[in-house]
């Protein structure tokens, strides 16, 4: 079986990201947002659809865009903000939890090492990964759905579950590829390589892609 190409793969969704649904994150880095702005809007966006995500941290990033600040909103006034991303109460309480201890033990800021990152209550991999790739421009590898999906769809790697994605990309993928394969393959996945019926027809790569496990497409 030949290797799949996966510098070509890269090249064309370089090419398709400027047309496709960048995420949400990503386009807060691109304007330039803080470290601290990317953990929050990351965390808001754990199970939330990126227009939800886009719209609650434009709000609660008017009122509040420090952890001294967070930190000194009442939580339901925080709740309100957010709301209405997914378990919005459980975020608000985690984002004033994370503002102290950031204040108490890092000065207010946000550590840029994953050890450090993994510290703070809920701030899993994905999170922390995220953080380090588009809030400090640090190599990590962020792997959500939308990445475990379509790396096992091309055949890159063969694994049950995003972590075991993660390391599996980890020994293989190229370093230079790390910080935009999340953002790429994302935008990807949210416009064109759909977890249902992914439209193959349109598909850029559709040529290459052996399309495993997918069973309709249109």
């Amino acid at each position: 079986m030949t290797e799949f190409d996966i510098h070509r793969f890269i090249s064309i969704l370089r090419q398709f990201y400027p047309q496709s649904k960048a995420p949400v994150v990503s386009l807060a880095a691109e304007k330039g947002r803080t470290p601290f702005e990317i953990l929050a809007a990351t965390l808001l966006s754990l199970r939330t659809k990126d227009e939800v995500t886009s719209e609650a941290a434009a709000r609660l990033f008017k009122k509040a865009d420090t952890p001294e600040k967070i930190a000194g909103l009442d939580r339901k006034i925080l709740a309100d903000l957010i709301y209405p991303v997914g378990f919005y109460q459980t975020k608000a309480g985690r984002l004033k939890e994370i503002s102290r201890i950031l204040l108490k033990e890092h000065q207010g800021r946000v550590p840029d090492t994953l050890e450090e990152l993994l510290r703070l209550p809920g701030v899993g991999r994905k999170t922390a990964n995220l953080v380090l790739i588009e809030g400090f421009g640090k190599p990590g590898l962020c792997v959500d759905t939308h990445v475990h999906r379509i790396s096992n769809r091309i055949g890159y790697v063969a694994t049950r579950t995003p972590e075991e994605t993660e390391f599996a990309l980890r020994k293989k993928l190229d370093r230079r590829y790390w910080r935009e394969y999340n953002k790429l393959l994302v935008a990807f996945g949210q416009t064109m390589c759909k977890p249902v019926s992914p439209f193959c027809s349109l598909c850029p790569v559709s040529f290459m892609c052996p399309r495993i496990g997918v069973s309709t497409s249109r």
